[in-house]
């Protein structure tokens, strides 16, 4: 590269370009998770799809990787590359609610709070994660699950349309009936087939909620997990309930005696009427050991979705590790309490988050998203903003789950695994699709242009 061609393209945006001089870099550069560290040669900040189109055709022509950066919450950092082009889409935030046809179109700068804030104006919502900070496109172009899925589907359930720049440089539109099989690989495939610059979602009902935390004594988790796992499949879909095993935090609100101390954890989100929702809850407190902490309650939704902001900001050092999970025998059990017994710090723990219901009604290669009968998908985190608890962080998480992945699916949610874990994980976490999608990528992507990713080979 040289500078010559680097001040030409820069030129030609509308949006700013960030080399290592500029006095912003440093601030461009940072990545939600600390632990990663990457310097990029130059970070294009798109302010339209003419920059997109602008930055891919740059970054191919001059043989640069390629790192495409949405919401930029991406655990493994793949929202950055060393020596390579970052194409970010930050700025790219734009919300529109249509009401009437029930649908958004969101920009792929945007977080999931700016679209719960749009939609929920009129009693709407799209089945995202459970932070709000969370990217939209990498949540949605990975599956995307959260507190409504179980009623709504995955985030790719609801998504309709998906505007794209492809590896040569093309506009597309991917829907059922433009550029389908694109639009198959995209709900699912991850960032392997383009530069998604635009989502048209459908939206549901979802104004109010009855939720919030039940935090038991680890010692009663035996009795809470094995209440859990016959629960689960019975449950309404209007009840989420996802079962977490953690601490809690030093810190107010939470009750000082309680401070610091390994629990297991009830998340419950019911979408019904409240006198419904108030009812279940209350039956579900009658057959389980009493709480230590007992905040569930009536909530907007997007209070619910921001309830974990302000314990995982950006900048932490983080290390996770994921798989999709059909059952939870005793052993299982024993494992992940045993495992939780040593979580090293405050912010670390395991989440198994419901995948079933309205997600099990398609069938697995209706889209990439492969596993539509796993029962929950499990995230391990290892989390401190010590940058000196690293490699604590790294060896917790993979001993927890070298000690629970037995008893587990082989494959995971893409965006619960770390950039380490090799193309075997990549192709389990897509079962029977994996080939289908390679061959995709052959014909979408056939130099892997977009490499920086949980990456799909193209076929051949």
């Amino acid at each position: 590269m040289n500078d010559e061609a680097i001040v030409k393209f820069a030129q030609g945006l509308r949006g700013a370009a960030i080399g290592r001089n500029h006095p912003d870099y440093d601030e461009a550069r940072k990545l939600y998770n600390a632990m990663i560290d990457k310097r990029p040669l130059l970070i294009a900040r798109c302010a339209d799809v003419a920059d997109v189109i602008a930055a891919v055709n740059f970054g191919r022509d001059n043989k640069l990787p390629i790192a495409v950066r949405g919401g930029g919450h991406n655990g493994p950092g793949l929202g950055s590359v060393d020596d390579g082009l970052v194409v970010d889409l930050s700025n790219m935030k734009g919300v529109r609610v249509d009401p009437a046809k029930r649908t958004v179109r969101v920009g792929a700068g945007c977080v999931t709070g700016d679209v719960d804030h749009a939609t929920h104006a009129f009693g709407q919502a799209v089945p995202f994660g459970i932070i709000s900070t969370t990217g939209v496109a990498g949540l949605t172009l990975s599956g995307g699950h959260g507190y409504l899925s179980r009623k709504y589907g995955l985030a790719i359930d609801n998504l309709l349309e998906a505007d794209v720049v492809l590896a040569d440089g093309r506009f597309a539109t991917a829907s059922e009936t433009e550029n389908a099989d694109l639009f198959w690989a995209l709900r699912g495939g991850g960032g392997n087939f383009g530069v998604v610059t635009s989502f048209l979602f459908r939206t549901n009902p979802a104004g109010f909620v009855y939720a919030g935390p039940l935090a038991f004594e680890l010692g009663d988790g035996t009795a809470v997990m094995r209440w859990y796992r016959e629960f689960q499949p019975t449950a309404p879909e209007d009840f989420y309930v996802f079962l977490g095993l953690q601490v809690i935090p030093p810190h107010d609100p939470f009750p000082q005696e309680h401070w610091s101390k390994k629990v297991c954890l009830l998340m419950v989100s019911h979408t019904g009427p409240t006198t419904e929702a108030e009812k279940a809850v209350k039956a579900m407190r009658a057959e389980l050991p009493k709480p230590i902490v007992d905040w569930a309650q009536p909530m907007p939704y997007p209070v619910l979705q921001s309830l974990f902001d302000a314990l995982y900001p950006k900048g932490l050092q983080w290390y996770w590790k994921g798989d999709f999970v059909k059952t939870l025998p005793d052993a299982a059990i024993e494992a992940h309490l045993a495992c939780a017994a040593k979580l090293p710090t405050v912010f670390s723990g395991m989440h198994l988050y419901p995948i079933d219901a309205a997600v099990h009604r398609r069938k697995s290669d209706a889209t990439a998203w492969h596993c539509r009968d796993a029962t929950w998908s499990m995230a391990i985190i290892a989390v401190d903003p010590d940058p000196a608890q690293a490699s604590v962080l790294k060896k917790s998480a993979r001993d927890y789950w070298e000690a629970v992945h037995p008893f587990n699916l082989a494959g995971a949610y893409p965006n619960f695994m770390m950039d380490d874990e090799g193309e075997a994980r990549v192709r389990a976490a897509y079962g029977d699709n994996y080939q289908r999608l390679a061959t995709l990528k052959k014909k979408y992507d056939p130099a892997n242009l977009f490499r920086v990713n949980q990456n799909i080979r193209p076929a051949g």
